[in-house]
């Protein structure tokens, strides 16, 4: 098949979950023989992977990402006009829309629009001669995570937050009633997705699950350090959901832990952290590291009795958590944060969402080693069984085959 691929970020290097998510999806329908032509927006740091893409794909569009707090505050003002969500305006890019134009003269049998801002491009295809199957891949149920971010968030953005998941939440509706298929990866997300359409019931069949793939092969057990006492975090800090976990693991739970375990240190690892948490680290310099990015993880996870996702709002599912059980990492997690996976707390992980326990969970694993040694084997089972790309993408691939019968 000849699939259009429509990304808002680059799939490459697979260092944040929809990097994840998408890279594997891509390198799977090429490695089944499918011509993929990626159409992609493309921040400047970017470009530099474009090559390694290439590898996949017949052809690659990319397209600037032209981002400003002046071009930011007219797609706002523009969906208070329109009605449409503010993350829709954003990327409404008049370049995009031209490539989109140009390429709907191709004959693909599939138009694959991944993630929420990407949907409005795919739906072009339907104003044009040809119709390829459009299939929205949702990643997650956008309106919920903002919904749930409002409920922690400063009263003074409350408001604002609340107009945005009411808009996010009739447009996602509206998708999948237009979309031919469309693809949720979890059976949470998918009744969320649902609930979002005043006449959910037409609309079941619309909705095919398909789990977030990993690659266990390469994400082999680690080694990790005896006797450790650190505990790690990952995450892209400039994503409000994980910011906010880790704030909250910071001011609430850290200390539980401390007085508890004197001897634990902490690691927070990940892109752009705020100014806050940057500042929290100087402040205790002697016992929590804030490092940015790290190209390589290797040596915090050989370094750490544990990882916490400390996640408080969010949708979807957490490829941190994914990729910390394919590695044989304990993690202790929110309920929260193990939505969507089919992950049994106290077999496979740790679950607490009140400081107390999650404080009480994570000096459990650091003073009992055999527990994080069976929690890291069970994880790591259940990351083959049911996680690895090769057994989760035959599934859209069947989803293909079903609509170009169609």
């Amino acid at each position: 098949m000849h699939i259009l691929l429509l990304t808002q970020i680059v799939p490459y290097p697979p260092d944040s979950g929809p990097k994840v998510k998408t890279y594997h999806v891509l390198r799977y329908l090429a490695k089944r023989g499918h011509q993929i032509t990626l159409a992609s927006f493309v921040r400047d740091h970017e470009r530099q992977y474009l090559d390694h893409l290439q590898v996949y794909c017949k052809e690659i569009h990319p397209v600037p990402m032209r981002r400003s707090r002046i071009a930011d505050g007219m797609a706002y003002l523009a969906g208070l006009r329109s009605g449409l969500p503010f993350l829709v305006t954003r990327d409404a890019q008049s370049e995009m829309q031209r490539l989109i134009d140009h390429l709907a003269q191709q004959p693909f049998d599939i138009v694959h629009a991944d993630q929420l801002t990407m949907a409005q491009y795919a739906l072009q295809f339907h104003r044009s001669n040809r119709l390829p199957a459009i299939v929205f891949d949702a990643h997650n149920a956008v309106y919920e995570i903002v919904a749930r971010a409002r409920q922690t968030a400063l009263p003074l953005v409350r408001p604002a937050l609340a107009l945005e998941a009411k808009r996010l939440k009739r447009y996602e509706a509206s998708l999948v009633e237009q979309f031919d298929q469309t693809l949720a990866v979890s059976e949470i997300d998918k009744r969320a997705l649902l609930q979002a359409s005043p006449t959910a019931s037409k609309y079941d069949s619309k909705i095919s699950v398909i789990p977030i793939a990993v690659d266990c092969t390469t994400l082999q057990p680690i080694r990790r350090a005896d006797g450790s006492h650190n505990i790690l975090t990952v995450g892209t800090l400039f994503y409000p959901p994980n910011a906010d976990g880790v704030r909250w693991f910071l001011s609430d739970v850290f200390s539980i832990v401390q007085k508890q375990f004197p001897a634990v240190t902490l690691s927070v690892v990940g892109p752009r952290p705020p100014k806050d948490i940057v500042e929290f680290g100087k402040r205790n310099a002697e016992c929590v590291q804030v490092t940015g990015y790290v190209p390589d993880l290797q040596p915090y996870f050989e370094r750490a009795a544990l990882m916490v996702v400390p996640v408080r709002a969010g949708s979807g599912m957490r490829v941190r958590i994914l990729e910390a059980l394919a590695r044989g990492i304990p993690v202790v997690t929110t309920t929260t944060g193990v939505e969507g996976i089919d992950a049994i707390a106290g077999e496979h992980l740790l679950v607490a969402d009140e400081p107390n326990e999650f404080a009480n969970a994570i000096v459990r694993l650091l003073r009992d080693p055999q527990l994080g040694a069976t929690l890291a084997q069970n994880g790591r089972r259940l990351a083959e069984q049911k996680y690895d790309w090769q057994v989760v993408l035959p599934k859209l691939e069947a989803v293909y085959t079903s609509l170009k019968v169609k």
